[in-house]
């Protein structure tokens, strides 16, 4: 990362269902070429990355969340940008899941999750987040 990179600080939430498979959303193809992704985005300024993942799923995905523990950090460089991505455990609370700007959702089990094209950024919480499902 440049020193004058600039920074875009996002969270994703990694939402569990009672089997303990893990929610992934499927970007419209314009956005991202119509990959596979963990639903979040942009932490807005003053605001805290867990209230962005609350904010951020219900505007989404219509669901309210509890936000547990942040259980990875991805840094990843873009051409124009460095993402920085704090990646949370969360559990439904309420709401009935509405994709209002994916085309496509899936719960994935650990032994399903190579099974979408996942964007760049989001590869790099797969080891992580297979780790945790394993345990």
């Amino acid at each position: 990362m440049a020193k004058d990179e600039k920074i875009v600080e996002v969270v994703a939430a990694l939402i569990f269902d009672d089997g303990g498979r893990v929610l992934a959303t499927q970007c419209a193809p314009h956005k991202h070429g119509g990959g596979w992704e963990f639903p979040g985005g942009k932490i807005e300024p003053g605001e805290s990355a867990p209230a962005a993942v609350v904010r951020e799923i219900e505007e989404e995905l219509s669901l309210k969340v509890a936000v547990g523990e942040l259980l990875h950090t991805v840094e990843w460089d873009y051409p124009s940008f460095h993402l920085r991505m704090f990646c949370y455990m969360c559990r439904v609370v309420a709401g009935e899941l509405c994709l209002r700007e994916h085309v496509a959702a899936r719960w994935l089990s650990a032994d399903e999750l190579g099974s979408v094209a996942w964007l760049p950024a989001d590869v790099d919480l797969l080891a992580p987040l297979a780790a945790r499902m394993g345990e």
